[in-house]
């Protein structure tokens, strides 16, 4: 079992516990944290509290994970919009809202309960149970391309080709404001936030290099429809990188101001072009995402 001890500190004096737990154990659900906390596995200064109990300065937490049992993932019938298939690989246009992969919490209506239905026993097993096939992964909230591995030949060579940046990852978006220059190259390294544990941030001292490439396709009223090609992966990179612009992408919450005046759900970003070297015989692939519904509207609406 691990267990996981915090000292408040005064900036987070008044915090509900579980609220601060989620920001610091990211990869665990609120609703999973406020379960183990009715569990009594939390404790602070060696007593069991609620999930509403106020954080005061110098308050000790601790909190015991219970040894994971991992749960069986089932398949579901979920309509998928396949790009392209064969017996190696798929490429589906993902949807809005939907979580690639089941986590601590959240073990149904994800793509990869989708995949299990479509592909039966055709996945890649090197992620274990709870990422077949998954290699790479986009946000719940950004739209488009995403490539899944139906054996581990297959997983083995997308995965060499994500980690020497070789699969072409170009991107749609709209970011607040209007950009200057047509083009940019973004090179500033991403890592955790210091503070906000669920957020990225250009971090100097400890991140790792990410690299984004901007043009300008189009500018609007107070907003700039872009293409965002990746030369790296990091997590959040794009809206991490427009973001320490100035220029967050509308309807980003986690790293715009919160001002969804044109009521998006999540951010406004769609993987449009994939592109990679088959692991069978190196041909070139290349799948295109036609941009959804609402990203078409919101560009009118902005003209």
């Amino acid at each position: 079992m691990d267990t996981y001890r915090f000292q408040i500190a005064e900036e987070f004096e008044g915090l509900r516990v579980d609220k601060f737990l989620s920001s610091n154990l990211d990869f665990l659900s609120r609703s999973y944290l406020q379960k183990m906390i009715r569990e009594q596995k939390v404790l602070i200064n060696g007593r069991t509290v609620k999930a509403n109990y106020m954080l005061k300065e110098e308050d000790e937490v601790e909190f015991t994970l219970p040894p994971s049992v991992e749960p069986e993932i089932l398949p579901q019938d979920i309509p998928l919009d396949i790009l392209y298939e064969d017996e190696d690989v798929v490429v589906v246009n993902k949807p809005k809202g939907m979580v690639v992969h089941p986590a601590a919490g959240h073990y149904s209506d994800t793509l990869v309960n989708a995949l299990m239905f479509h592909c039966k026993d055709s996945l890649s097993g090197i992620n274990g149970v709870m990422r077949p096939g998954i290699v790479h992964r986009i946000d719940k909230d950004t739209t488009g391309s995403l490539i899944v591995c139906k054996n581990d030949f297959a997983h083995e060579a997308i995965a060499m080709q994500l980690k020497e940046h070789t699969i072409v990852r170009r991107y749609r978006a709209i970011c607040l404001g209007a950009l200057k220059e047509d083009e940019y190259r973004i090179e500033a390294p991403i890592g955790r936030h210091p503070i906000e544990r669920k957020k990225m941030a250009v971090n100097f001292k400890n991140g790792k290099t990410a690299v984004t490439h901007v043009k300008v396709l189009e500018r609007l009223k107070n907003a700039t429809y872009v293409e965002c090609r990746l030369e790296t992966g990091r997590t959040h990179q794009i809206r991490v990188h427009l973001s320490s612009m100035g220029h967050p992408l509308l309807g980003d919450e986690l790293y715009g101001d919160n001002k969804n005046k044109y009521g998006l759900q999540g951010q406004t970003l769609h993987a449009y072009i994939l592109g990679f070297c088959h692991p069978r015989d190196n041909r070139y692939v290349e799948t295109i995402a036609e941009l959804p519904k609402y990203f078409e509207i919101l560009l009118q609406k902005l003209k």
